[in-house]
């Protein structure tokens, strides 16, 4: 299913070269990325992979969203003008009808809220905090969250939680996360999903990514540069470090050349090893 078809950056070109984020996308102002199953948007630190992803996740007010600290000066919010000069367009329905609204089951997962998760399991004394978070980020009212966390049953989910966080390793805890948050019929945005997974996990989440596009509703939108999943998703790929943003195979990226290299260097290392 394709909730999203399109989403196309703003055309305004800002005379100042330090206004964010007019001037993380200068040069190539007004691009517009048509979106598959699952598009990956390949690039180094610094490319802009993440910046379009909380774009797109604050125009369509998908959960999870960020919206950035403003880059204001004088009256003027250009993260807000930048937001308002994007547009997008939606898929259809079974019926060839225009959708209407992205599903609620959607949401922005980035880095930082795997790590969050991983950071509860090292002190409990967040877990109050990181189920206040969870609470909110879902869209409960912060007024209400607190209370819920403050209750004998919040106490008694908490209790639940750390137990079951005790159990887990990184890498386990963030397949974990994915499990249970990448639920059917959702438009999922996915910033840098390979944070503290090893490859073999990797793997593993991009398979269940794969079947729950064909299987289950679902769409997926990813910056990621792990050559695992880049090589195991079956995706349109952006390279967001070429000029003009263009598509890519992924085994013509220079991240995943780059360990091709390494490998092959070592390559007599490896003789004899099944």
């Amino acid at each position: 299913m394709i909730y999203l078809t399109s989403f196309t950056l703003s055309d305004h070109k800002n005379s100042c070269p330090n206004i964010y984020p007019y001037n993380v996308f200068r040069g190539r102002e007004g691009k517009t990325f048509f979106f598959g199953g699952i598009t990956v948007l390949y690039g180094d630190n610094g490319s802009g992979k993440s910046t379009i992803l909380n774009l797109i996740s604050n125009k369509l007010g998908i959960k999870g969203s960020e919206y950035a600290t403003p880059n204001t000066y004088g009256n003027v919010d250009y993260m807000g003008r930048f937001i308002g000069e994007c547009s997008f367009g939606m898929g259809e329905d079974e019926f060839g009808r225009t959708l209407r609204r992205i599903p609620d089951v959607s949401r922005y997962i980035k880095s930082e809220d795997i790590l969050y998760e991983i950071k509860k399991i090292w002190q409990k004394g967040v877990l109050g905090d990181g189920m206040l978070y969870d609470l909110v980020a879902d869209g409960m009212d912060r007024k209400k969250a607190e209370g819920l966390v403050g209750s004998t049953d919040g106490w008694k989910l908490l209790e639940d939680k750390a137990f079951r966080q005790e159990k887990y390793s990184n890498g386990e805890t963030s397949v974990q996360y994915f499990d249970e948050m990448l639920k059917p019929g959702g438009l999922y945005l996915l910033d840098e999903p390979e944070v503290s997974l090893s490859p073999s996990n990797q793997v593993y989440l991009s398979k269940k990514i794969n079947e729950m596009v064909r299987f289950f509703d679902c769409q997926f939108i990813i910056a990621t540069h792990s050559p695992f999943m880049l090589g195991e998703l079956d995706s349109k790929i952006y390279d967001l470090d070429s000029r003009g943003y263009s598509e890519a195979r992924w085994t013509d990226l220079e991240n995943v050349r780059y360990f091709f290299r390494f490998f092959d260097k070592h390559k007599d290392e490896f003789e004899g090893l099944c």
